[in-house]
């Protein structure tokens, strides 16, 4: 039997102060905030990506809209789908996690990129596809970088196969306290932002993060604070519920099915040995008959 994969755990230590109601990793925020303003989305892939804003020619989101039965629905994904200059980005924020995540995230980078050939083109005019998830837990064990970037690479001589395929990971749990982000790294300010949990570090990030810092900040209390947002965030959490309820559903069900199944091989088994115990005993008295029946002669 297979041994059991040890569960990742977060190393982040939570900071201290006025617990934020809402933060920047709760995805209907996330999604909504960046949707309404599209300006800083672009700016935040330019820094996570490592190019210039000034490059961009040509930006686009995809997916914006946020239809309350889809966010009802269970197991929805609120990912942000992008065309960067030709590119196929998608940006994603996870915060628990759900197992098999690199996994997960190839299959996305499959579905974008596969989906993206129109019926009869060549495989040439495929798009670069590009993969950005901020995650909420400790996915690399092995390093202390915040960004893992992977591409497809010959194993000996790391030539790359395409340049077509990037997959980047942003994991939160391995981020410095706002106090001690440098206020000239933008990319560093930005996870600060989505790593806030306190009232405090969203002050900290506010008197020292800069005029992006303030916009961005500004733009989460003015989205916070509308019906719209509250209404779809109850209904998120409602969902998360229901997700949770119906995975702990399955997974007992999944469990009394094991269970089942084991009584009925150990009850099957008991009843074999119960007949050949009877069969022993049928043999040992035939053999005692036949013995009494020599003595007689």
């Amino acid at each position: 039997m297979p041994s059991k994969k040890p569960e990742r755990k977060s190393t982040k230590q939570k900071s201290k102060g006025t617990k934020l109601e809402y933060t920047f990793k709760s995805d209907v925020l996330f999604k909504m905030l960046f949707v309404k303003y599209p300006h800083l989305l672009e700016r935040l892939v330019a820094i996570l990506l490592g190019i210039p804003l000034e490059s961009i020619k040509n930006f686009r989101i995809t997916n914006t809209e946020m239809p309350p039965e889809e966010i009802g629905k269970k197991f929805c994904r609120l990912d942000i789908n992008m065309t960067v200059d030709g590119s196929k980005v998608n940006l994603e924020i996870q915060v628990e996690d759900e197992g098999n995540y690199p996994e997960r995230a190839l299959f996305h980078f499959a579905r974008i990129y596969s989906s993206s050939l129109p019926a009869g083109n060549d495989y040439s005019s495929l798009p670069k596809t590009i993969i950005i998830s901020i995650i909420d837990f400790t996915l690399f064990d092995d390093c202390k970088e915040v960004h893992s970037e992977f591409q497809v690479l010959e194993v000996r001589r790391h030539t790359r196969l395409t340049d077509k395929c990037a997959l980047h990971f942003f994991e939160l749990t391995k981020m410095a306290d706002a106090t001690e982000i440098d206020p000239d790294n933008e990319k560093d300010l930005w996870l600060a932002l989505f790593n806030a949990e306190t009232e405090e570090e969203l002050e900290e990030l506010l008197n020292n993060g800069g005029a992006v810092m303030s916009e961005a900040i500004g733009a989460y209390h003015g989205i916070t604070a509308t019906e719209e947002f509250r209404s779809l965030e109850w209904l998120r959490a409602k969902t998360r519920h229901d997700e949770a309820q119906a995975l702990g559903n399955a997974q007992r069900r999944g469990a009394r099915q094991r269970d089942e199944h084991w009584q009925g091989v150990v009850a099957s088994k008991d009843a074999e040995i119960a007949s050949k115990d009877s069969l022993l005993a049928d043999k040992d008295s035939l053999i005692q008959e036949l013995l009494a029946q020599l003595g007689k002669k």
